[in-house]
């Protein structure tokens, strides 16, 4: 098994736009031909456009576009952009009259960062989808939806740890698999390999980290209001042939890699989302194939935490 990057995985291609004053950006991926998609929701609070595409009873074998992005709810506008520039380029459901480019989208909260007022919308979209076609600039970091991504908000955005969006992808023989991840959670974020804490909730001082499992155990009233900033969302990517059912039951896989590196994970104040995309014809087992998911997918959470750099007055892991 060796590393490779997100994009050494053939047919697709990943577009981000995103304003660096406002705090918010989207991440877009782009099958000219189509990908097979499943889905996998376990947070409570998600944001979602199109995600019934993806249940299994539904008509759709393949979607064209992904859109991960921020701006709540506000910023699934972002996928008007994505279609009208995939029609303009004859990509889409063909209905006879027109094209219909299929497009799901998730997005996390990030209106607590830089400005509120401000999110991606349908030009931000456009220019992702025009990006991911004709330059595409994928990167780690506060790039994309990453780019107001932050965790550990127990007790608010005063004690956060400013992450963004990670990648991680291995090769074993012809098999690719990797992982795209937008890091926004409640909880703390630990080392895949270490068991570490790498980020989350700070001390008093801010010169270090504390447990948010061990503060909510201690201290159990009702809160009111704790969906404000979080949900992890993520894409798995492989080039195995797989369809929906399958690939949802891949998606669900993944959330095992969320649960090892993200505690508390899951939560009724997150909407963490998993998308599993298949863009090849290499025969792959399954359950391989989840295992290696959720894999690819924990390390792609320290990605996003240790490529993120200090922001909008929140400190990055590098900085402690």
């Amino acid at each position: 098994m060796k590393e490779i990057a997100i994009t050494d995985i053939e047919n697709i291609s990943i577009g981000q736009t995103e304003n660096a004053d406002a705090g918010t950006g989207c991440t877009v991926f782009v099958a000219e031909n189509g990908m097979r998609a499943g889905l996998d929701i376990r947070g409570g609070g998600p944001a979602g456009r199109e995600t019934a595409l993806l249940d299994p009873l539904a008509a759709a074998k393949e979607i064209h576009a992904l859109v991960l992005g921020g701006g709540s709810a506000f910023g699934l506008a972002a996928a008007g952009g994505v279609m009208a520039y995939l029609e303009e380029r004859g990509i889409g459901f063909d209905v006879g009259v027109t094209k219909v480019p299929l497009v799901v989208q998730s997005d996390i909260f990030d209106l607590t960062v830089g400005r509120s007022d401000i999110r991606p919308d349908y030009y931000m979209g456009y220019q992702a989808a025009k990006a991911a076609l004709e330059a595409p600039n994928y990167r780690d970091g506060d790039h994309g939806a990453g780019c107001g991504a932050t965790v550990g908000k127990l007790l608010g955005m005063e004690y956060c740890t400013k992450t963004g969006i990670g990648s991680y992808a291995v090769q074993i023989g012809e098999l690719k698999i990797g992982a795209v991840v937008v890091l926004n959670a409640l909880g703390d974020v630990f080392d895949h390999d270490t068991g570490e804490q790498i980020a989350g909730l700070l001390n008093e001082k801010k010169n270090g980290f504390r447990s948010t499992k061990e503060l909510m155990m201690q201290k159990f009233e009702v809160r009111e209001n704790k969906f404000v900033s979080n949900t992890t969302i993520a894409a798995v990517v492989t080039n195995a042939v797989f369809e929906k059912p399958q690939l949802c039951k891949i998606a669900g896989m993944a959330h095992d890699g969320m649960a090892r590196s993200i505690s508390p994970v899951h939560t009724s104040a997150d909407g963490d989302s998993i998308y599993a995309l298949s863009v090849g014809e290499v025969e792959a087992d399954i359950d391989a194939a989840g295992v290696l998911a959720a894999e690819v997918l924990s390390r792609a959470i320290t990605r996003a935490v240790k490529s993120a750099e200090s922001a909008y007055g929140f400190k990055a892991a590098k900085e402690l």
